[in-house]
């Protein structure tokens, strides 16, 4: 799906390094985080178990929703600890084990805010994605046009947001299991066919969301 070279990024050293010191920061604006919050509004569900890959020490879940269970993953170990709504988690490379230590079917949701751009390895997480949500379960991919530039995947980097787009959705494709991805605008219409849309503000951060579910 993707060559040597696309999945190379410009700091080559580990990324457990690079997240050794936690960053108490939010990464986008709120006229993101308030479409994100309202996609998961629309399609998350009371008692649902959730998974929250490669998150940080906030999950931007609603607040009046009450979980079973969050479980939270990333490379900070303090981060994850602040986040309220996670009930445990744990800390793993994706890019150096992409097996994620959970049962089969476990899941009803998987979220990722903001952080498939430094995936080397996609297809394989995305595969576990898949092994770990239940049959219906859903995938909701988010990401803006925010980044740490050198730990993106050149793929990434080197692409347009549109571009950007197809990418996660050929992601999804390429796992045998889900549903045709979706792409939900800023607006909060999902639709198979792509619309660039920038919101309400013309400086605000452009919203992305790719959503699959398992069949």
């Amino acid at each position: 799906m993707l060559t040597s070279e696309q999945r190379t990024k410009l700091d080559e050293t580990s990324d457990t390094l690079f997240y050794e010191y936690p960053r108490f920061v939010t990464h986008v604006d709120q006229a993101f985080i308030a479409q994100l919050t309202s996609l998961y509004s629309e399609l998350l569900k009371p008692e649902m178990r959730v998974l929250d890959l490669m998150s940080s020490w906030v999950s931007h879940l609603p607040e009046d929703m009450a979980f079973t269970e969050v479980q939270g993953h990333g490379l900070n170990g303090a981060e994850l600890a602040k986040n309220p709504r996670l009930d445990s988690f744990f800390v793993q490379n994706l890019n150096q084990n992409p097996i994620l230590p959970v049962s089969d079917r476990y899941f009803d949701a998987v979220l990722n805010t903001v952080s498939v751009q430094y995936l080397q390895n996609p297809e394989r997480v995305f595969a576990e994605i898949l092994r770990v949500l239940k049959p219906g379960g859903v995938a909701i991919i988010s990401f803006s046009n925010r980044m740490f530039y050198q730990k993106a995947i050149q793929a990434w980097r080197d692409s347009t947001d549109l571009h950007r787009v197809s990418l996660v959705k050929s992601y999804f494709q390429a796992t045998p299991g889900f549903s045709e991805p979706q792409v939900m605008s800023r607006q909060g219409k999902a639709s198979g066919i792509w619309q660039m849309l920038q919101g309400a503000e013309s400086n605000s951060d452009p919203f992305y969301g790719v959503i699959a579910y398992r069949n």
